[in-house]
């Protein structure tokens, strides 16, 4: 029998509220253009033309199956590759963390159902198998990966999600906020 007070439901209750707690501190540095996960649809679904020519650094076009339908779905990623693996993480906008702290995206659901996919990367186009982050040296890696390189269209992106002129300082607060309290993914991309 699992003991409430110290087993995985105690540690994920507890990530739960650490997650609402610094999603209600970052709410107010956030826009009002990026709230719910609609809003992050729509604005992949604007930058899709653009990142199927050839996605800016930092960027990437994940093709994931369906996991209702069976049929591929693309979205816009911030993805870095690092020798033969991708990492990505999923985020939860601050606002939708606050009520919803587990909330996962289409693209995460579809992976996690099948780990399948293919990535578009500035570099060439991969065929990978996803998985979850959970080893703790391993997030420690995917975090500098993700958090630390800002690239010139992370500027952009910045001015999408954050209050303010953007920032090195502030682009680099925003993605570990999303690191920390989103969902970190490594592709282990296939030669």
């Amino acid at each position: 029998m699992d003991d409430s007070a110290t087993g995985p439901a105690a540690a994920d209750s507890a990530r739960r509220h650490d997650i609402r707690r610094a999603a209600a501190a970052e709410a107010g540095k956030h826009t009002v253009l990026i709230r719910t996960q609609r809003s992050g649809r729509i604005l992949s679904a604007m930058m899709m033309p653009w990142f199927r020519l050839r996605p800016p650094r930092g960027y990437g076009v994940l093709t994931t199956t369906g996991r209702s339908t069976g049929k591929p779905r693309a979205k816009c990623v911030r993805v870095f590759r690092h020798d033969n693996r991708a990492y990505l993480v999923q985020l939860v906008p601050p606002h939708l963390a606050v009520d919803r702290p587990a909330a996962a995206s289409g693209w995460l659901l579809n992976l996690r159902a099948d780990p399948r996919c293919r990535l578009r990367l500035p570099d060439g186009v991969f065929d990978g198998t996803a998985r979850d982050i959970t080893d703790p040296t391993e997030r420690v890696i995917a975090r500098t990966i993700l958090c630390e390189p800002v690239t010139p269209t992370d500027y952009g992106e910045c001015a999408v999600h954050r209050r303010g002129l953007p920032s090195r300082t502030k682009i680099q607060a925003l993605h570990r906020y999303w690191f920390d309290t989103g969902n970190p993914i490594v592709i282990e991309l296939h030669p």
